[in-house]
Formats: C-alpha cells, structure tokens, sequence
C-alpha cells in the first residue's frame, strides 16, 4: 500500500495573495502552485458538485475538513469522511458532490500541477456550465455528463 503525503499548507481559507477563484459557484483558494503538486482550498456551497470529468496527467486527491464528500470514482460511488484522503486517479472518471446539507471546506491537490491553475484562472466567474466544459478540454480536463452521487 502506497503512502499520500497530504501538503503542509495552512488548513485556511486564505489564497496565494488574495487569490480566490468562483468556479460555478465554488469557490477555489490557490494555497501551493509549482510544476510537481497544485493545492488549493475548496468551499462547496451545500448542494454544489463536479460532474464526472477526467484527467489524462493527473492524480487528484481531496480532503475534507468539515465535513463528508460524496465521490464517484469509475463508476463506483464511495464516501470521504472529514480528514481522510480520497484518491481520484488520472484517466479515470470521477466527480464529487456536497450533500452534507452544509458548506464543506476540503483540502485538493493534483499531481503534477499540469494546467490546472490556467483551468482554475479561465473559468473564474463564468456562469454557464455548458462554456465551462467547452473550457476544459483546453486545459487537459474533459467533463462527461452529470451522474448522481447515489446519496
């Protein structure tokens, strides 16, 4: 069994200068970017969610702070619990999804960085979902249709 070692950034809601990102209402606080890792600080609003999307060269993790995260990872729906780690893989489909009935905070952070921050910085503020995933392919993310978490 492989160890994840979880980035040692302040667990706050504070970005890399001020920098906070409106990603279809989510909002998305840049704590490390470098070639090797992405981190940024996440708040979902309570019903918010990632469709199923894929990344070709990366490896997502995500954990929650304050709340569960409902996952679906190649099809198979699971449950991060506040503080554990969720490993979403390169080149698998996978979303997420707050059914928590409150705000959750969580801790993200992919491998290698890629384009992800461009993604990030690009879809700052756009409010269609349909320009969103007309985005990200751009970027190295391609969006599938939505899917339920199962909850």
């Amino acid at each position: 069994m492989s160890t994840v070692s979880i980035p040692d950034v302040p667990l706050t809601p504070e970005g890399l200068d001020g920098v906070a990102w409106n990603v279809l209402g989510q909002v998305y606080l840049p704590k490390e970017i470098g070639t090797d890792r992405f981190v940024w600080y996440a708040i979902f609003p309570e019903e918010t969610f990632v469709p199923p999307h894929t990344h070709a060269a990366q490896d997502e993790y995500l954990m929650p702070l304050d709340g569960p995260i409902d996952i679906v990872v190649g099809g198979r729906p699971g449950v991060v619990q506040p503080h554990e780690v969720g490993h979403l893989p390169r080149g698998i489909p996978h979303a997420f999804f707050n059914n928590s009935g409150k705000p959750v905070h969580a801790l993200f952070w992919a491998t290698p960085a890629g384009d992800l921050p461009t993604l990030y910085r690009r879809l700052h503020n756009i409010g269609s979902p349909a320009r969103a995933v007309a985005i990200a392919p751009t970027c190295g993310v391609v969006f599938e249709p939505p899917v339920s978490s199962g909850a």
